[in-house]
């Protein structure tokens, strides 16, 4: 079953949430600004994803550019970027969905269908 890290208000999760419907899978839903991932859970899933600890940040939030990490990022540390997503549910880019192997940060459509409408090997 796959894990749907997502914030209700936002339409871009909805967006997600509405293909995942579509392609009849289940998922288990996670308030990500009531319980963000803890920083070694988010290690796993930029690994996974593919992507730098860096891009794991919700760069149109109002908490990112209020905290001015824009600014600070590039002097951050891997674990320091981790450790400050994992504090504030809000800062992450939003959705991440998992299925323990794969992973996908954010959505964009054609991306997310060919990944999550595709059958994982039980094998792999």
């Amino acid at each position: 079953m796959l894990t749907f890290y997502s914030y209700k208000k936002c339409g871009t999760c909805r967006k997600a949430e509405q293909a995942l419907g579509r392609l009849k899978i289940d998922y288990r839903f996670v308030e990500i600004t009531e319980r963000p991932p803890a920083a070694g859970t988010l290690r796993k899933l930029a690994r996974q994803a593919g992507v730098e600890a860096r891009r794991l940040f919700n760069t149109s939030g109002v908490q990112y550019r209020a905290l001015g990490i824009k600014d600070r990022a590039a002097a951050m540390s891997e674990e320091e970027i981790f450790r400050l997503l994992a504090t504030d549910g809000r800062l992450v880019k939003r959705p991440i969905v998992t299925d323990g192997t794969r992973t996908t940060v954010g959505f964009r459509e054609a991306e997310f269908l060919d990944i999550w409408g595709t059958p994982r090997d039980p094998k792999r």
